[in-house]
């Protein structure tokens, strides 16, 4: 299976989640209305978090600045290389998926 058919099958599959192509070639995961990220093929994921939290995510390495917004905190890209990568952008989705869960009362 290919990055994008691994994380599509396990991030679609949590309780909640609409998956479905958008209108600028990505592939995205949402609870309700509210994204919680979504990617580009099998090379990049993109994610939006608070301030706080991507400070500690982009600390740890774990992402970088989204390339449509260089410099700007809260929005954030996550390169797709290795099974590694697959496994981090599963858990960043999953960060953001617990996060919409409890604020819109969507718990499993």
């Amino acid at each position: 299976m290919t990055a994008d058919e691994i994380i599509t099958l396990e991030v679609a599959s949590w309780p909640g989640v609409t998956a479905g192509a958008g209108s600028r070639g990505e592939f995205s995961f949402k609870v309700g209305r509210r994204e919680i990220g979504h990617i580009h093929g099998d090379w990049v994921a993109h994610f939006g978090f608070p301030k706080a939290v991507w400070q500690e995510l982009y600390d740890a390495g774990r992402i970088d600045y989204h390339s449509v917004f260089p410099g700007r905190k809260g929005w954030a890209a996550r390169r797709i290389e290795t099974e590694d990568d697959v496994q981090d952008v599963i858990a960043l989705l999953r960060l953001n998926y617990d996060r919409a869960v409890g604020a819109s009362s969507l718990a499993a």
